[in-house]
């Protein structure tokens, strides 16, 4: 890895700049404008990398050409030559950075192999600063209580203590790795509000900050003008060993916006505004900048909400500009007086400072008045379909019919309705006025005219919780969380929700006894601004009480629902409804009771869960009745843009910050006191449910072989469109009757200590078990069914007939799990391959999506189309991605899944060339043959996959060296 000090300096850019933090070497960008005269019309995005090339040309890594690719940079036409970026810094949380750490003392292990030297182990190592934080552990068990916080803490601290061993471990053993601990907060706020710089200083040289995270809403720091976006495990950990991240030059995205949120309108409903509109224009694989006017007065926070999305709106990030917003955020978060003065003085010099009045050339432009923005949610599967709050009851009654076929209902309004206390009367009813019978999935407005009522005898499932007695219907709002990264950093949304609750509270409303009500906040700054504000006391009494720190509902740690409410769902099939304050709402991810999942904003969050149902039109009929038996209505209980930015203003300062970060590594007394070993190599437990050395390494030679063709394969899952990697990776809970609950359960694993399969990401046997065993996938190849199953179809004939006979794996035809028809194929000797339609792995970058499809046996993918992410990590497992051609896929092809497969790939490959495809009727010996593009997009991925990864190419790298 070139030195940031490097010697090299062929465009003369390299200069000292007198700095508040003293004299610096910068790389000034506007040396190349002697040989690139527009080279300060480039946007921002482009001129980072620009930068990083320019600091680390060393003629080897990083050429002089792509210093030119880059300052030659052409919007409307971007190149095709791949560019080295290297990324200042890395950011892993716990869920996908255990497994980095995993991989990391394999690789140490498999160098002392490899060479016969224990010291050569001690070459694996970090050559970036890295930061894990742990954020992803805490699981909402207790609730709606006082003592939430410390019953989840307790119950984290006894399902993690093997993977926080590990972490203490890397900690010492590794140079340039920090662990956050437990209970500080989510690693993206955390990275926003304390690990960020905006500009990094080494060596004493002085660069843009820049990273890569592994996970994908690392892109919430270009909220602060931090160039970083998520990438998988695997290229995360390249770069932690020094190497580049290749990319082909990124179409760029202008976003203007103008105007200002009027009132009533949130962060949270302009995201999903720009969300929605992002999708629909296409963003996959460009940078989006924004830009205009109506950044002047944006509060930084409001910015972080925008950038943290960028997954779901499908751009690898969304990036704004450092102003004095900026500058803004960094004092009121603590950030050290000097560095903010440097920041604004480098940023200027280099043309990284926001100014409108420069002409950027962008690939394409869009533009949003933020007046336009109205209250609204996005669901119940996908986060780009927003829904208007108007909208929200013809909408939920069109899904409930049409997504969830669910026709024999009495659709009347507030069906949840009619619960009663002991003692008590009933309340919070809404009438019994007619409803539509349709909506609009992305509506702007309701639809006028409602026909009668029909019933059609479902009045809804008795049930009685805590002394509380009601009926459960289609629609209950079952989970109402305030949680994830992207709203519970915004000060002004996170009050909102406070003065809703205190609104609430003041006129006898409180949550329905059915809705499981969580509080779970990004960093400890939110409690200390809370408690000030006196917030506390009033979301307690909703049932919001804190129930840890770190990511919970949005990644699927709702926990449990209670067991009345969950035996209700299931027995009848209820669909039943979360309304959270997060980013991703994929079926089957918030948890396996809920199938409609809504996202929205934290003081919407509040009003749903004091409603209890998504049946209902907040904006014109009442949220329930007060003390006095007066309905009561949304608008009565929602505070204005004033009262929240005075309120924020008396309640958070620059000492909170200070206060909170100030040793922020020391960690609890239970982490303090977990014990665990040193030195450089790990020491494998082999009785370990969490750890274990993964087999990617094990037996590797010091030589790749040829790349050959993959024949006679079979198709082990075949799906449609959208398949996210929620439903590749292992995420959520762990079933009893599955192979990882199976695998656990004879190895003395309790079901109450499952923990989840992202918790169990450090050991390979889990993990390649819940690969593929999502409850929602839908495998084409054993219709009707859901869940991760399978047909198995046999052997592909010839010698691997014979072996499979040998071995008796003869069993063709019928449906079993995905990961015991893989293990029957790998006995056989039996390739197989993976068939798929659109956006295959869209979501969160999970390096597991790709690992576990490789330890299934799984060679090749061939989709329609991937998501950006997932087909990197792909090449970086040396599974085979391949595209159908424009125009075709699987049915236009006549394909059926029963076919064997020859994929004629060889070691002459050429990214992104064409391959021949054979597939062979098993029965008539029919043969078709089509050709497919090869999604190896740069020569270096070749290089990779001729490996078998970007971890093997590296390793056999070290090991040469």
């Amino acid at each position: 890895m070139p030195d940031s000090a490097s010697v090299n300096n062929p465009f003369e850019a390299r200069q000292m700049l007198d700095t508040a933090m003293g004299k610096k070497t910068i790389y000034r960008l506007d040396a190349l404008a002697r040989e690139f005269p527009h080279v300060d019309h480039l946007p921002y995005t482009i001129k980072v990398l620009l930068e990083s090339c320019l600091r680390n040309v060393d003629g080897f890594i990083v050429t002089e050409d792509a210093v030119r690719a880059l300052a030659a940079y052409d919007a409307k036409k971007v190149g095709h030559e791949e560019v080295p970026f290297m990324p200042g810094r890395v950011v892993l949380q716990d869920f996908t950075g255990v497994p980095c750490v995993v991989d990391l003392a394999a690789m140490r292990q498999a160098m002392v192999r490899m060479t016969g030297d224990k010291k050569a182990a001690a070459k694996v190592n970090p050559l970036v600063p890295c930061d894990l934080v742990i954020d992803h552990s805490v699981q909402v068990d207790a609730f709606a209580s006082g003592a939430a916080l410390t019953i989840n803490s307790q119950l984290e601290f006894e399902r993690n203590h093997e993977r926080y061993t590990l972490l203490k471990w890397a900690q010492q053993s590794f140079d340039n790795f920090r662990a956050v601990p437990p209970a500080t907060g989510i690693v993206h706020q955390v990275n926003l509000e304390y690990l960020a710089k905006v500009v990094w200083e080494k060596d004493g040289v002085l660069y843009p900050d820049s990273l890569v995270g592994t996970d994908s809403h690392t892109t919430m720091i270009n909220g602060l003008g931090v160039l970083g976006w998520g990438v998988g495990g695997i290229e995360a950990e390249a770069v932690m060993l020094g190497q580049p991240y290749y990319m082909l030059p990124p179409e760029v995205v202008g976003m203007k916006l103008i105007g200002k949120l009027r009132q009533g309108a949130t962060a949270t409903d302009l995201v999903l505004v720009i969300t929605q509109m992002l999708r629909k224009l296409g963003v996959v694989g460009k940078f989006v900048e924004f830009y205009g006017p109506g950044l002047a007065d944006m509060p930084l926070a409001n910015r972080a909400t925008i950038a943290n999305m960028a997954p779901e709106y499908g751009a690898t990030c969304g990036f704004f500009p450092v102003d004095e917003q900026t500058l803004k955020y960094m004092h009121l978060t603590g950030r050290d007086q000097k560095l903010i003065k440097t920041v604004e003085q480098y940023c200027k010099a280099q043309g990284l400072w926001r100014d409108d009045a420069r002409k950027i050339q962008y690939s394409t432009t869009l533009e949003l008045d933020m007046d336009s923005v109205e209250p609204c949610l996005a669901g119940p599967k996908r986060p780009q379909d927003r829904i208007a709050l108007s909208a929200m009851k013809s909408t939920w009654i069109d899904a409930l019919k049409k997504t969830f076929a669910k026709n024999d209902t009495t659709l009347v309004n507030n069906p949840v309705g009619g619960w009663t206390e002991e003692g008590g009367n009933p309340g919070n009813q809404a009438g019994n006025q007619p409803v539509p019978a349709s909506g609009h999935s992305s509506a702007a407005t309701a639809v006028a005219e409602a026909p009668p009522p029909v019933d059609l005898g479902f009045s809804g499932v008795d049930v009685e919780l805590d002394g509380q007695k009601f009926k459960l219907k289609h629609g209950a709002v079952v989970i109402a969380a305030i949680t994830s990264c992207t709203n519970t950093s915004n000060p002004d949304v996170m009050v909102a929700a406070g003065l809703v609750a205190r609104k609430a509270r003041a006129r006898g409303l409180t949550r329905k006894p059915w809705v499981k009500t969580s509080l779970a906040p990004g960093s400890k700054v939110v409690t200390e601004y809370y408690n000030k504000a006196g917030l506390t006391e009033d979301l307690d009494a909703l049932g919001f009480n804190l129930v840890g720190y770190g990511c919970t509902t949005c990644i699927g740690n709702s926990g449990p629902l209670p067991e009345a409410i969950s035996k209700a769902i299931g027995a009848h099939d209820l669909v039943a409804c979360s309304v959270l304050s997060g980013n991703r709402n994929f079926e089957g991810r918030i948890n396996p009771d809920v199938k409609a999942n809504y996202l929205a904003s934290p003081p919407l969050v509040v009003a749903y869960a004091i409603a209890g149902t998504t049946n209902i039109d907040l904006t014109t009929e009442p949220i329930g009745q007060d003390q006095d038996g007066k309905d009561v209505y949304l608008k009565d209980i929602w505070p204005s843009q004033e009262e929240v930015a005075k309120t924020v203003a008396h309640s958070l300062s620059r000492a909170d910050f200070e206060g909170q970060y100030a040793d922020v590594f020391k960690g609890s007394a239970e982490w303090r006191a977990i014990d665990t070993a040193t030195g450089e190599l790990y020491a494998w437990d082999a009785k370990s449910t969490y750890v274990q050395e993964p087999p990617f390494f094990v037996d590797m030679a010091p030589q790749p072989e040829a790349i050959k063709p993959i024949e006679n394969a079979r198709v082990l899952v075949m799906v449609g469109d959208s398949v996210t990697t929620d439903h590749i990776s292992p995420a959520g809970s762990i079933k009893k009757d599955s192979p990882a609950g199976k695998y656990l359960m004879e190895h003395g694993v309790t079901a109450a200590m499952f923990n989840s399969y992202g918790a169990r990401r450090g050991n390979d046997r889990v993990m390649t078990r819940g690969t593929f065993a999502n409850i929602r996938v839908r495998n084409l190849l054993a219709p009707g069914t859901e869940g991760g199953v399978t047909t198995y179809l046999g052997n592909a004939g010839g010698a691997d007939a014979e072996r499979s006979k040998a071995s008796g794996t003869t069993e063709a035809g019928q449906v079993m799990p995905i990961y015991d028809a893989a293990m029957k194929y790998q006995a056989s000797h039996t390739t197989t391959i993976v068939l798929a339609g659109k956006d295959y792995g869209m979501g969160s970058s999970r390096d597991w999506a790709a690992k576990g499809t490789f330890l299934l046996g799984a060679r090749a993918v061939i989709a329609e189309s991937f998501e950006r992410i997932h087909r990197s990590n792909l090449v970086g497992m040396g599974v085979l991605p391949l595209t159908f051609k424009e125009g075709e896929n699987r049915e236009k092809l006549g394909l059926t899944g029963q076919e064997v497969f020859t994929i004629h790939v060889d070691d002459h490959v050429k990214p992104r060339q064409e391959v021949k495809v054979t597939a062979t009727d098993p029965k008539s010996g029919k043969k078709k043959e089509f050709a497919v593009l090869c999604r190896i997009d740069t020569p270096v991925e070749v290089q990779y996959y001729r490996n078998g990864g970007i971890l093997h190419t590296v390793l056999r790298k070290m090991a040469k060296a």
